[in-house]
């Protein structure tokens, strides 16, 4: 299987390129080949398959970002939420004509004899809203109250558009808020809810800019690229027209994750004040806080670990190396 990630630098895109390194297969067919696409050359990878590194413009992707012959695109590549809303023109480049360049190299190689790309494309919880009392079924309707989420949902709307074409075979998984995020806080508005327990587990304070009986629906880096890989194997003969998949993430409050902090690094959570960001907090305060994702479940998409195990997943995985990005000593 050739593969391509764009986004093939960020840390969802490194963690699945360090999977498919590691096994040497996905869905138990073999991986022959993966290119990594990012706006800056994504790092090396020891792999057991040649390993192609660009660097480029997605708007202007170049063709060698998606060669003849690729099978499987993980189309990650975005411009996230607190930044989208602050600067709606880059969001909207990067999250809309982006994912056009995307559905443009797909049609080539269609047009060239080749077979439609599987395209596994992040899509967002924040396509939806409701708020902190929505428990949201698979058939609910996605009404973004933010213009990040509302580039997620029109990106889902072309990418299905173009399987129904035939010019690739997509599956959109609308991630929950992936935490706990390795490294530096970023301009995602959803990033408060990694800060608060990474910087502690570093032994920094950090503030907080929700009340703790604030719920969000959550999943595990680990768990996230475990459904994006599943994605990519998965026989979408059943999906249809509808290719948007909410993966089985968890709701947790605030309080359940400081105190699965505490469970990990007792002392840890007094690290964290509370001090309001009524900014940060319209943005994901209108985000659902609990979906009901029986389709992903028939799918076979993992169920969630449980918020502890989260947090220990990311000191099992990520926290030596966020240490030594951050000058940490360990």
């Amino acid at each position: 299987m050739n593969i391509s990630i764009l986004g093939g630098g960020g840390f969802l895109g490194r963690k699945i390129a360090t999977r498919l390194a590691q096994s040497g297969t996905i869905g138990a067919r073999p991986v022959t080949g993966l290119t990594l696409f990012d706006l800056h050359e994504p790092p090396p990878l020891d792999a057991p398959f040649p390993v192609t590194r660009l660097a480029g413009d997605i708007v202007a992707l170049p063709e060698t970002a998606i060669p003849p012959g690729t099978d499987i695109i993980f189309h990650l590549a975005a411009v996230v939420s607190a930044q989208a809303e602050a600067d709606y023109d880059l969001g909207r480049r990067v999250n809309l004509r982006g994912n056009d360049a995307v559905v443009d190299a797909c049609r080539r190689i269609v047009a060239n004899g080749g077979r439609p790309p599987r395209v596994v494309f992040t899509s967002s919880v924040a396509s939806f809203s409701g708020g902190q009392s929505a428990n949201l079924a698979d058939d609910a309707r996605q009404l973004p109250a933010n213009s990040y989420g509302a580039q997620k949902a029109a990106a889902e709307l072309i990418l299905a558009d173009a399987s129904r074409r035939g010019f690739m075979d997509t599956v959109s998984l609308r991630l929950p808020t992936v935490i706990v995020r390795p490294g530096r806080h970023n301009n995602a508005a959803s990033s408060v809810f990694s800060a608060i327990i990474r910087e502690p587990l570093l032994g920094l304070s950090t503030e907080l800019p929700v009340p703790d009986n604030f719920a969000a629906w959550v999943c595990s880096p680990r768990t996230a690229t475990s459904w994006l890989l599943h994605a990519g194997a998965l026989d979408t003969s059943a999906l249809g027209l509808s290719r948007g998949i909410n993966p089985p993430g968890i709701s947790v409050t605030i309080a359940q994750l400081l105190n699965g902090l505490e469970q990990v690094k007792p002392g840890a959570a007094a690290l964290v004040r509370l001090v309001p960001d009524p900014a940060i907090a319209a943005i994901v305060g209108t985000w659902p806080s609990r979906f009901t994702p029986v389709r992903a479940l028939a799918l076979g998409f993992a169920p969630h670990e449980p918020v502890v195990e989260l947090i220990r997943a990311f000191v099992e995985d990520d926290l030596a190396a966020t240490k030594a990005d951050r000058g940490i000593a360990i």
